[in-house]
């Protein structure tokens, strides 16, 4: 038996040339394409469903991002939720890029 697991270890990169992702942190739910809770351990970073943990050293992550200053430079609109219940895709055309 075979299944693909993708976790979110994310690298936030000092450089956008050193990015896989350009993300933009929006103000407002409703402008997100994903909602994201940073989880406190690994283990809770499971699939690609908006639970982020942030881990020190970019060999380490699936994902390296770079968080952008304008929303017209992003690959990726995030906004950050309180309760681990709350993440999700809002724009699911987006999915592909955190795989």
């Amino acid at each position: 038996m075979s299944f693909n697991s993708y976790s979110q270890k994310i690298h936030s990169v000092g450089f956008s040339s050193q990015a896989e992702v350009n993300v933009y942190v929006v103000d407002f739910e409703s402008q997100a394409d994903l909602k994201v809770y940073k989880v406190d351990f690994e283990s809770q970073a499971d699939g690609n469903k908006g639970l982020w943990y942030f881990v020190d050293f970019p060999s380490r992550a699936d994902k390296k991002i770079y968080f952008v200053d304008f929303p017209s430079r992003a690959d990726l609109k995030v906004f950050f939720v309180g309760f681990k219940s709350q993440a999700g895709w809002r724009n699911a055309s987006k999915k592909y890029l955190m795989y």
